[in-house]
């Protein structure tokens, strides 16, 4: 099947906070929390964008996209929407061959391959590889990897050179990736690379909350909050020893730990189990894009 897509969706100017979150993976729990969370916040759908990878790890595939389809939320297309999208034979997650995270893939995969329906497949190969929207005049790119790859993990460890060369190439103040699963916010050269982590898996500071960002607009800045979220993780991980999926994915959620760091760059593994800490980032600069 010819995968032809949608290149970018433009929200145009944001006025308020915008919620981000990254990789649901197949965990209900955790997306149908966060629905509650952003329904208290007050922050509409029209403010909500997903970094991509709605079906991964977890339980309930099926499920969470269609939760994700009725929310309508504007979400990137990951390697796992393009994978199941397309029916390909493996999740196109960029694990290296025979390690660890890819033979555990096989598993997890073939059962969410299994779950999805027609429906599932149509909206995930709708969704647009890029969401671009402009924020106090600050123009913002979301991507799922890098702008290279689809599946290039980029974590705060990862050479600078692959983040300047996304935004040159892109042309915008910041971007906004997914895909590696941690949370950071990195200010290089008065630029911005922001990662608002995932809400599907801890990320693998040894507690078994999960993250989303939310950015609030201030004169003369954008406040960047790196948010937690509380939920009923040993709900989640239940389905998945239930349901016989990988026992270290069920463990992960509950342990805050993950599985295997075979994706993490050396300096991001030193940081295992290290306590994760909610904190706020004023971005405060000149623009230098413009919008076209």
């Amino acid at each position: 099947m010819n995968k032809t897509t949608t290149d970018n969706l433009d929200l145009g100017p944001l006025d308020g906070p915008v919620l981000i979150f990254g990789g649901p993976y197949s965990n209900l729990h955790a997306t149908a929390a966060l629905k509650v969370e952003a329904e208290k916040l007050g922050i509409p759908t029209s403010q909500i964008i997903c970094t991509g990878d709605v079906v991964a790890y977890d339980a309930a595939p099926d499920a969470t996209t269609q939760l994700m389809m009725d929310w309508g939320v504007a979400t990137v297309m990951g390697n796992c929407e393009e994978s199941f999208g397309w029916q390909d034979d493996d999740c196109g997650c960029g694990f290296d061959e025979g390690t660890e995270c890819d033979i555990l893939s096989r598993k997890w995969y073939a059962y969410a391959d299994s779950r999805l329906n027609p429906d599932h497949r149509a909206w995930m190969r709708a969704c647009p590889r890029q969401i671009t929207f402009t924020l106090t005049g600050r123009r913002f790119a979301v991507i799922h990897g890098s702008v290279q790859s689809i599946n290039e993990f980029v974590f705060e460890a990862s050479d600078d050179a692959t983040k300047i060369a996304g935004l040159d190439a892109l042309g915008v103040d910041a971007i906004i990736g997914g895909h590696s699963g941690v949370p950071f916010t990195q200010v290089i050269d008065d630029r911005l690379w922001h990662n608002a982590g995932v809400i599907g898996m801890p990320a693998n500071d040894g507690t078994p909350r999960v993250w989303y960002t939310v950015l609030h607009p201030e004169d003369g800045g954008i406040r960047i909050e790196h948010r937690a979220l509380d939920y009923y993780h040993t709900g989640a991980a239940e389905d998945m020893r239930r349901l016989g999926l990988p026992s270290g994915y069920a463990d992960c959620i509950e342990t805050g730990l993950w599985p295997n760091l075979d994706v993490m760059p050396e300096l991001e593994k030193t940081k295992s189990g290290a306590e994760l800490s909610e904190r706020t980032v004023i971005w405060s600069r000149p623009v230098m894009a413009v919008a076209e």
